[in-house]
């Protein structure tokens, strides 16, 4: 019995796509686990929020006690803060706050620091959804924005511990929050919130008034924004994995600093500077770009267990010029959903924070997929259009795997005659060579057609495996068993954690697997019985039987807590693709029809070989002459 060996040409094919497969995979690999002491975790969070708490406390009641007519306290007071030291006597020196909102969201505002210290979204709740606690990006202390002033009395202050005075008025259905910083009652540093009606997006205005003669003027002011990014999903894992600080800069260029600890970078010309979380964002924008921005990012959960509260810390520090002896400016801020098609609305390239991968990939994804599942899913739920979505796409795709069948049946059908060149020049494997790729030109078939169509499908692969941990429709939509096609669908909590697995079984990998075995299983056989016979090439015939089993395995540890909505998308992808290559090979494609065309194609002129062919016999050619120049010798 004729032993299978395997067709260098499958192998080349299988290579360049599994090659493809494991980049992708890299890609979008979990970050390494960190280690570090939970008990120092906990210290620091303990120690940030004790320390918040005591400059709280002490500076209430400092302003407190200062009542008019006490010239010693005021004395104090003005040793300490200077010529700021007004605005530590004003009524508006208390730990109190003032909130604007929307119908989309609820801002606090503290008169301490004049930020916002409570930024929440009323359309959105956290994973526990049967608890009906809304995301709130900040809340806790989690988030500061300062200015350190330098004053001509030689004292260095932190607007954050300052008091601003709030004025609260409308103009239309506009709601406009004044928070001064007074140094004199027609002397201040004024921060300015303008919230409109259902709009995330906020105008956020910094600027001074006689300000000249109390502070060092000759270098820029620097904001200093930071924001510890709360957990809102069900795997702080896979929320963690797509929390990115992006920026924009140098007139339209985007970029992110990437995962991992402690990540820097300096760009300059900065646009915006986005706080990414998962499914929602934190946006710094400016109408005149800052010079420079000095970004930072760091992971903070080091063990998935323990660190369950935040997922990223964040950074910016950004200069404020000063324009004849006083600052004005102009930015805004957002607080939403990371949602493509709202950020797009904006026309400001919000969208580019979206990772809808680079090049034909996003492109892909913002001009086919977006929109053709944007459209099906306003009409059917989320699970339903997702299923839908697939059978679109396999079917515009089915040419493609015609294609891919109709080469494999060409190279079955030639399959005796390689093994008669193959035993007639056994004993030269270069001649061998050269009469295959002859008998290939002869018959009309190409070696590389098998291999071409899989490529072509791995940009459609690569976009959906971009888009589907981006969309925010799919979060907490249920289908089926599971409860949010935005994360993974556990079926069973497991009392113990298996490396690269989880401790909880998902359903839909499971099935995908499966799925992708057959479909494996399926094509791999009609590649060894298509594949011409190659002397020592037994083994890559084993290792493709091995990669039936291991592939589906890599399948099921990969996707058991990633997005269920994907894991749906390749169960279905896989089982249409298995109902179609059923129908193309027992109705579609008959090999005696095609084995009678390559008999005709054989009594016509041989067509003119490709470029890659003809480059391939001149490559073949060089080297038998070369071989018999050194036997000659």
């Amino acid at each position: 019995m004729e032993e299978k060996k395997f067709d260098p040409n499958s192998l080349i094919g299988f290579i360049l796509i599994f090659g493809i497969l494991i980049w992708i995979m890299y890609q979008n690999r979990p970050d390494e686990a960190q280690i570090a002491a939970e008990n120092a975790q906990k210290e620091l969070v303990a120690k940030e929020t004790s320390k918040a708490s005591e400059a709280a406390k002490t500076t209430t009641i400092a302003a407190a006690v200062v009542v008019p007519g006490d010239t010693l306290q005021v004395a104090k007071l003005q040793k300490s803060l200077g010529s700021f030291a007004y605005s530590a006597t004003l009524p508006s020196a208390t730990a109190s706050y003032t909130t604007i909102e929307n119908k989309l969201v609820t801002l606090k505002i503290a008169n301490k620091g004049g930020f916002i210290v409570e930024a929440s979204l009323k359309d959105f709740t956290r994973f526990k959804k049967d608890s009906g606690q809304l995301v709130e990006l900040i809340k806790d202390n989690n988030s500061s924005l300062n200015i350190q002033l330098f004053t001509k009395d030689n004292h260095t202050l932190n607007t954050k511990d300052l008091f601003f005075e709030p004025t609260l008025t409308k103009n239309g259905e506009d709601q406009i929050l004044s928070m001064r910083l007074k140094s004199a009652d027609n002397s201040y540093l004024e921060y300015k919130y303008v919230l409109k009606v259902d709009n995330y997006m906020l105008d956020f205005e910094i600027q001074s008034q006689g300000l000249s003669s109390a502070l060092v003027t000759n270098k820029p002011l620097n904001l200093e924004w930071d924001l510890k990014t709360y957990a809102n999903e069900k795997s702080i894992t896979y929320e963690n994995r797509y929390a990115e600080l992006y920026f924009e800069y140098e007139d339209g260029k985007t970029d992110y600093l990437g995962q991992g600890t402690d990540k820097t970078d300096n760009p300059e010309k900065v646009s915006y500077i986005a706080f990414k979380q998962h499914f929602f964002s934190s946006i710094l924008l400016s109408d005149q770009p800052f010079t420079t921005a000095e970004l930072y990012s760091n992971n903070l959960v080091k063990d998935q267990v323990v660190d369950t509260t935040f997922t990223k810390q964040f950074k910016a520090t950004v200069p404020l010029a000063f324009k004849n002896g006083e600052i004005d400016q102009k930015m805004n801020w957002y607080f939403g959903p990371t949602d493509y098609k709202l950020l797009k609305s904006y026309d400001k390239n919000l969208e580019a924070i979206v990772p809808l991968g680079w090049g034909i990939f996003g492109f892909i994804n913002r001009h086919a997929f977006i929109p053709l599942y944007g459209f099906l899913s306003t009409f059917m739920a989320q699970g339903w259009a997702i299923i839908l979505f697939t059978i679109l796409i396999k079917l515009l795709m089915s040419p493609v795997t015609y294609k891919s069948f109709l080469s494999q049946a060409k190279m079955k059908v030639l399959k005796p005659e390689i093994a008669e060149l193959g035993v007639k020049y056994s004993k030269d494997p270069m001649k061998k060579q050269q009469e295959t790729m002859k008998l290939y030109n002869k018959a009309g078939v190409n070696p590389m057609a098998g291999c071409i169509p899989g490529l072509l499908q791995m940009p459609v692969f690569y976009a959906l495996f971009q888009f589907f941990p981006s969309a925010i429709v799919l979060r907490q939509k249920p289908f089926l068993w599971a409860n949010d096609l935005s994360s993974f669908d556990s079926v069973y909590e497991l009392p113990f954690r298996i490396p690269a697995y989880g401790n909880h079984i998902s359903l839909f990998p499971i099935l995908a697997s499966i799925a992708i075995f057959f479909y494996m299983k399926l094509t791999t056989g009609d590649q060894q019985m298509a594949a011409p016979t190659q002397e020592g090439m037994p083994d890559m015939a084993k290792m493709m039987k091995i990669m039936i089993y291991i592939s589906p395995l890599m399948m099921l540890f990969f996707f058991n807590s990633y997005a269920s909505g994907l894991s749906l998308y390749y169960f279905i992808s896989n089982l249409i693709s298995i109902g179609l290559l059923l129908v193309i090979k027992n109705y579609i494609v008959d090999e005696d029809k095609i084995h009678a065309q390559i008999q005709e194609n054989k009594k016509k002129e041989p067509k003119k070989p490709s470029k890659f062919q003809q480059k391939l016999q001149d490559v073949m050619a060089q080297q038998e002459a070369m071989k018999a120049e050194q036997k000659k010798k």
